[in-house]
């Protein structure tokens, strides 16, 4: 069974951001199937180039996984304009990149960026092969509740796009339990959509490690380490983070790294020179394959997003890489996330927003570090038990062999 995947974001160890891709595609070909993946020639978070030339499609090997990198003009992140003249690009390139990878038995395409799932659409309409559509964010709603696409004909016709794609795909897969619920109120029949949720490999973390070589090369050797580690955009709410950290700028034993990349970087780093805050580190992207010594030498992590009711219905990479690590979570996303880290007992939620309760939360943390390592071991068991990607990989292939038959 050959399974071809258009992602533009895909992402492997070596490079920032999820990997859950790669490690679904690490276990069918282990297990005697073939996965083919169009990528970007592009990091999505950083927009460096991953592979340069003159080629529209470099072809590697990662593992067995078959990677066809293919051309995306470089604009990710000068604005959102350029931004969509980026997204389309990749996908018209990997439509191209799509038709050389051979004979396949299924196409999956992954929202969001949209514009990648009308790739796959298109590929498996020419193919005559399933088309299997994987929603992780709920695009349009995250932009429209965001303030980002407010013109109300792009908003309709956004709408229009999002629902010829759910009429035309064989199958629909979600990462949330609230997108299941949000699909079947569109009329969607239950048996055309299947839920595995987001998760973590809990093979990657140590949570005994404590990343003293990373703690000592930052200076941050003596200091309760609060980490964020993720995406710097407007979605993320990081001026929340940074108020949090103005608060408690006299608690010399309190530090907060910043970890990713983001288009909202330079003004977060603008904001840390007005506050004149000495307690935060920016210190960039990291790729998966660090993120663990990055999680050891923390004793606390942030999962934050703004306050936007869609935002409820997420379920963040991050938080389930901060449980693996046997790190407390502190929550500032309520919904469906939040019934996790409370589930787990895991962390502590506060309020989307409100600074003042972040900062009491780490204040707390940090005078009962007993507490907080307990409530990391109790994450830890919870993720493994729970959200294991072990357990999520054979789910994937057997959903992937079940619709390859209709091919």
């Amino acid at each position: 069974m050959h399974l071809l995947i258009i992602h533009q974001a895909f992402a492997s160890p070596n490079e920032s951001g999820g990997t859950r891709h790669y490690e679904f595609a690490r276990y069918l070909v282990r297990n005697g199937q073939r996965v083919t993946i169009v990528a970007s020639n592009l990091e999505y978070k950083t927009g460096r180039y991953i592979v340069d030339g003159p080629s529209m499609v470099v072809q590697q090997d990662l593992e067995g996984i078959a990677i066809l990198r293919a051309y995306t003009y470089p604009a990710l992140h000068r604005s959102f304009i350029w931004r969509v003249v980026s997204f389309f690009s990749f996908m018209i390139t990997s439509v191209v990149a799509a038709l050389r990878a051979g004979r396949v038995d299924l196409i999956m395409g992954t929202s969001p960026p949209i514009f990648q799932a009308v790739s796959a659409w298109l590929v498996a309409t020419l193919r005559r092969q399933p088309f299997l559509l994987e929603i992780r964010d709920l695009w349009p709603e995250f932009a429209i509740d965001m303030g980002v696409l407010n013109n109300h004909v792009l908003i309709i016709l956004s709408r229009w796009l999002e629902q010829f794609l759910y009429d035309r795909a064989t199958h629909l897969l979600v990462n949330s339990p609230a997108y299941r619920d949000y699909l079947l109120g569109k009329g969607i029949s239950p048996d055309k959509v299947s839920l595995i949720p987001n998760g973590v490999d809990p093979d990657m973390f140590d949570p005994s490690a404590r990343g003293e070589r990373l703690r000592s090369e930052l200076g941050v050797a003596d200091k309760f380490v609060v980490t964020y580690a993720g995406a710097l955009g407007l979605a993320n709410d990081i001026p929340t983070i940074l108020r949090a950290a103005n608060r408690l700028r006299n608690r010399s034993e309190i530090h907060f790294l910043l970890v990713g990349d983001g288009k909202e970087r330079s003004n977060l780093e603008a904001l840390v020179l007005q506050f004149n805050l000495t307690n935060v580190t920016f210190i960039g992207p990291r790729p998966k394959s660090q993120i663990s010594e990055v999680l050891a030498a923390s004793d606390a992590c942030i999962a934050i997003l703004q306050n936007i009711p869609m935002f409820r219905t997420t379920y963040p990479n991050k938080v389930f890489d901060y449980m693996a690590a046997g790190r407390p979570t502190i929550l500032a996303i309520d919904g469906v996330i939040r019934q996790v880290i409370e589930a787990a007992a895991g962390g502590i939620f506060v309020p989307p927003g409100d600074d003042e309760a972040l900062a009491a939360a780490v204040y707390a943390l940090s005078q009962d570090r007993t507490r907080a390592q307990m409530m990391g071991r109790a994450a830890r068991a919870y993720v493994v038990e729970h959200f294991n990607r072990h357990q999520q990989a054979v789910q994937f292939s057997k959903l992937i062999c079940q619709l390859a038959t209709k091919g």
